[in-house]
């Protein structure tokens, strides 16, 4: 049984008029001011079994089974009285802080044989996995003395998925691709594109080579062959799990700039009618998403995204190419989103590449910390912050010499800062696709 606010009100009045008295009058009150503290808790444990039984209370929570981080969702607490009696009714539910929820109790006055709903509103701040169970609910008596209380397992699943940040710039290179590399340099022959996609008569601008002299021959006219960029190719992300996507750049883990370029390579390869697939991977392979380019794609990319969280340990790099390899064997464009750490990278990242490069189009997309870059070019007035250029320095050139070596390999390697790695890497998968080199 749990007091009420109105219980300790009504027991500390009886305290405070034990020792309002001079002593010798409290004296004489002391047993009559302890038969009226007996009589209180006597009355406050019978009010506490006229109250509905939390027995004949029936709990339960709905809510939507996936939200978008940031987004605001409704989470329904509905409470059902099976008992004779009119149940006034608290609880209390287990929901994470990182849901952001306006409130995780509520209070509803539900009649015998009724129903009642509470509506609390939750705006989560952290992706993953959710599964909220616990619930405290309490019954209080008619007097408002005290309140039984029984714990109750309601288990749900709710799974927050990471927001699409780059919808809009996605959206836009969509329709620009679709306009201007499939539309007008489809239409006039002059694309590099190598998927044929009409005859029509020949105009001025068109190249002499793409002629077809059979149409010619059969039409009388002049007729030429138009091509367009190649659709249904393979784009396959490889997402890098590992202890150096835990790094903060720009106030947010590498991981998550990671996760907002899958979603938009995702988003716009599928526009564009090619199929992409996902990989992720750390000291394993965790999952593979087969590639396609359904309506559903993104959801199922999303799906393998949402509760990843960095493992603290060195990424096997030759082991998720080996099984990338196994999988895709066709020529596809692989997409590597991992950081470009010198050490690590020295150490097993280029070892690996010439399995990737050898039979496929490989992009190396990675986030800079601007701080190092600014670090690097700072007026230094102490030894520390001496120090401190010496070693951004330092970090800057190995970065760079990192960088020339996978280029040298024949990987693109996009360095983007905070916030601009996806739009860059669907900028060049759209000019990869479009030159032809795919």
């Amino acid at each position: 049984m749990v007091p009420t606010r109105r219980f300790a009100l009504l027991a500390a009045v009886v305290a405070v008029g034990l020792f309002a008295y001079p002593g010798d009058i409290a004296g004489s009150l002391w047993w009559p001011l302890l038969a009226l503290n007996a009589l209180l808790v006597a009355a406050g444990v019978a009010d506490a079994f006229a109250g509905a039984r939390p027995r004949d209370l029936e709990l339960s929570r709905t809510h939507p089974p996936v939200v978008v981080m940031g987004n605001a969702a409704a989470v329904t607490w509905t409470i059902h009285n099976t008992g004779r009696r009119r149940a006034v009714v608290s609880l209390a539910d287990e929901l994470a802080p990182s849901l952001g929820a306006e409130t995780r109790r509520a209070a509803a006055v539900v009649p015998a044989g009724a129903t009642a709903a509470v509506t609390t509103t939750i705006r989560p701040t952290r992706r993953g996995r959710f599964n909220p169970s616990e619930m405290v609910v309490r019954s209080t008596g008619p007097l408002g003395l005290m309140s039984r209380q029984h714990r109750r397992q309601v288990p749900t699943a709710l799974r927050i998925h990471p927001p699409f940040k780059s919808r809009d710039e996605a959206e836009l290179r969509i329709r620009r691709a679709r306009i201007l590399d499939v539309g007008l340099r489809s239409a006039r022959g002059l694309g590099g594109g190598t998927e044929f996609e009409a005859l029509r008569e020949y105009t001025s601008d068109d190249e002499f080579r793409r002629v077809d002299w059979a149409a010619s021959a059969r039409t009388g006219k002049t007729i030429v062959r138009t091509y367009r960029p190649e659709r249904n190719q393979t784009v396959v992300v490889l997402l890098d799990n590992g202890r150096l996507m835990a790094a903060q750049v720009g106030g947010v883990p590498r991981l998550e700039h990671a996760i907002d370029a899958t979603i938009m390579l995702t988003a716009v390869a599928n526009g564009l009618g090619d199929k992409l697939g996902l990989v992720t991977f750390d000291q394993q392979v965790r999952s593979i998403v087969a590639p396609a380019r359904h309506g559903h794609q993104l959801t199922r990319v999303t799906e393998a995204m949402f509760d990843l969280e960095p493992v603290l340990a060195e990424s096997d790099y030759p082991e998720a190419f080996r099984q990338t390899l196994a999988r895709f064997r066709r020529r596809s464009l692989l997409v590597l989103l991992t950081d470009l750490a010198p050490g690590a990278a020295t150490a097993s990242l280029l070892p690996a590449m010439p399995l990737l490069t050898r039979s496929h189009l490989v992009v190396i997309g990675a986030v800079r910390d601007p701080s190092v870059s600014a670090w690097s070019q700072d007026n230094v007035v102490d030894a520390g912050q001496t120090f401190r250029r010496a070693a951004a320095v330092t970090a800057t050139e190995e970065r760079e010499r990192l960088v020339a070596k996978l280029r040298a390999m024949g990987a693109t390697v996009v360095d983007a800062e905070p916030g601009r790695l996806a739009p860059m890497l669907a900028d060049v998968y759209i000019n990869v696709k479009s030159t032809g080199r795919l």
